[in-house]
């Protein structure tokens, strides 16, 4: 018996790959399995390569496999694209109707299965996804069982005739292999699972409905991969709550559209990548000026342009803190699991409205769209904070003074009202303006004001700004990253620490204010630090040295040709520099 195996399905795009992965990982979730699936797929509708790889273990795994274990392939390419990952012993089950074949003189098996004959047979060639995972089932010895729930629910609304179908090709397809396996019945039987409920979902549900918890109401957003999701999951879910979801005719519209609903008090987010934050640069500028709350969600991929649109890089980075002209204070968070993008998207909106400045949630492609076991949600961790809004009836202003919304204070945060506030009347504007917010330009003013907005963050307070595993007072090592590298991270600290080195991890998720003191006492305490992330230029890397130093013992570890990094990619190159 094993503990953990991984699994690709992989064809040509439109012919049902995602929904093979979704059937075959939902009913193994449902068992209690701990999954992680990642999806490479083209840049186009339909047409092209794409696979669907799916990790499977009794325990917690935040990474892509290093190898493969189980290759369905509906196609030739399949195999010749993806049959490097196999591992030896590894098996190949593909559709007999293309005759496929595999290198000679490897120690792996292929099985021709008729997917696409035996589900003609049932009644259409659509099924050949079904009796696919029933292949993969009788490999694995799944009892066919466990998928009808989940069947149930992906066909019940076409009729019990089509949920019967596809439970008799699963059937179908588990039988033939079942002869083709005969005493190898069991030759990659899992060991039994603890049976738990979990949640299964991508980075982009979880920011979602961490919207939601966080009491957003509208967001007004333009498709983009890899963000579409998010909006595509609060189309349905928001007008139950009273709120809304509008498709803009582009990023500007949709982030100053954001702006003027957080103004009017209503929490409101948008979300995009590269291309579309490019693009709202100057309106998050005005969010910046008028001080108002404003969450903004990047979901970063291959750039420059137009790029590699479906493919994982962390390049956003600096353009996410420096991008706007001139300086503003922005708050910049980097979840780096599904459950913290959760939690963090919920914060988010508690820091927009307690700091009155955009907060940008940073994700990558991995995380957006990764999908990975999520432990239940924690509900009740969940609180309101609105920051220094003023609610109820203000006191009458002498003469035709108005309010003081952006008043000078200690903190640099000043009261903030919403529109139609009796006695809470002030100017709104992109220009500066002293504490009414009437435009001035008088220099003193300027300092002022400009000292006021900057000193906003000097205390930020955010819930664990990096995530640590300190294992050593002193460490041959520290290994640092952001966003979805941490599980590669920690698979190859495990094994550079069985190697006999001393290794420590810091995943930074608060990366604008950086998180200096936090951060600077582990640098201190390693002999070299090594940075991974997938961008060309070490921009993180660049943030360390920029703000704690020590760049002597700063290395990078990069990787920007569109795939994430695996374990193994990790650990081998950290111990060429060790």
């Amino acid at each position: 018996m094993i503990s953990q195996l991984s699994w690709k399905v992989g064809g040509q795009q439109g012919e049902g790959i995602e929904s093979t992965g979704e059937i075959f990982s939902i009913a193994l979730n449902r068992l209690g399995y701990y999954l992680y699936g990642y999806r490479h797929f083209s840049s186009r509708i339909k047409g092209g390569h794409t696979n669907n790889k799916i990790r499977v273990s009794t325990t917690q795994v935040r990474s892509v496999a290093d190898d493969l274990d189980i290759l369905v392939a509906f196609d030739q390419e399949t195999i010749d694209f993806n049959f490097h990952e196999l591992r030896d012993g590894g098996i190949v089950l593909a559709d007999a109707k293309f005759n496929p074949t595999i290198p000679e003189g490897s120690n792996i098996t292929l099985y021709a299965v008729p997917f696409t004959d035996i589900a003609t047979n049932l009644g259409t060639s659509l099924m050949k996804n079904m009796v696919a995972v029933g292949a993969s089932s009788a490999v694995l010895d799944i009892d066919i069982d466990v998928y009808q729930e989940v069947v149930e629910e992906i066909f019940g609304r076409k009729g019990q005739q089509v949920v019967e179908k596809n439970m008799e090709a699963l059937r179908a397809g588990a039988q033939f292999m079942k002869e083709q396996l005969g005493d190898n019945i069991q030759m990659m039987k899992l060991e039994k699972a603890d049976g738990k409920k979990r949640m299964f979902m991508i980075g982009n549900d979880a920011i979602a409905l961490g919207a939601l918890a966080g009491g957003a109401r509208f967001m007004a957003a333009y498709p983009i991969t890899p963000a579409s999701e998010i909006m595509e999951y609060l189309i349905k879910k928001l007008p139950s709550l009273g709120g809304a979801v509008i498709q803009t005719e582009d990023e500007i519209a949709a982030c100053t559209m954001a702006i003027g609903a957080n103004y009017a008090g209503v929490r409101t987010l948008t979300a995009s990548a590269g291309p579309g934050l490019s693009l709202m640069m100057e309106a998050i500028g005005l969010a910046g000026m008028t001080e108002t709350p404003v969450v903004i969600v990047d979901t970063q991929r291959g750039g420059p342009s137009t790029g590699l649109p479906t493919k994982q890089e962390q390049s956003d980075l600096m353009a996410m803190i420096y991008g706007t002209h001139g300086e503003i204070p922005k708050i910049v968070i980097a979840p780096s699991t599904v459950q913290e993008a959760f939690y963090d998207t919920v914060e988010a909106f508690n820091l927009a409205e307690e700091y009155q400045c955009p907060v940008i949630v940073l994700s990558d492609l991995q995380l957006s769209l990764g999908k990975q076991t999520v432990e239940p949600l924690e509900y009740d961790k969940i609180e309101i904070r609105r920051g220094k809004l003023v609610t109820g009836e203000l006191p009458e202003l002498p003469g035709k003074e108005n309010f003081k919304r952006y008043e000078v204070t200690e903190d640099g945060i000043s009261p903030r009202v919403l529109p139609g506030t009796p006695n809470g009347i002030h100017h709104v504007t992109g220009v500066e303006h002293a504490e009414t917010g009437k435009p001035s330009e008088v220099a003193a003013n300027r300092i002022a004001q400009m000292d006021k907005r900057l000193r906003k963050l000097k205390h930020l307070k955010f819930n664990t700004p990096v995530h640590k595993q300190v294992k050593h007072e002193e460490a041959d090592v520290l290994l640092v990253g952001f966003n979805s590298t941490r599980g590669a991270i920690e698979e190859a600290m495990e094994r550079l620490e069985l190697d006999g080195f001393k290794v420590n991890h810091a995943h930074v998720r608060l990366v604008h204010p950086f998180p200096t003191d936090e951060v600077l006492p582990l640098v201190q305490a390693a002999k070299k630090v090594i940075v991974v992330e997938h961008n060309a230029t070490g921009q993180l890397a660049s943030l360390l040295k920029m703000n704690v130093g020590h760049a002597d013992k700063i290395v990078s570890v990069l990787k920007y040709d569109g795939n994430p990094f695996l374990p193994n990619e990790v650990y081998t190159k950290c111990k060429e520099l060790l």
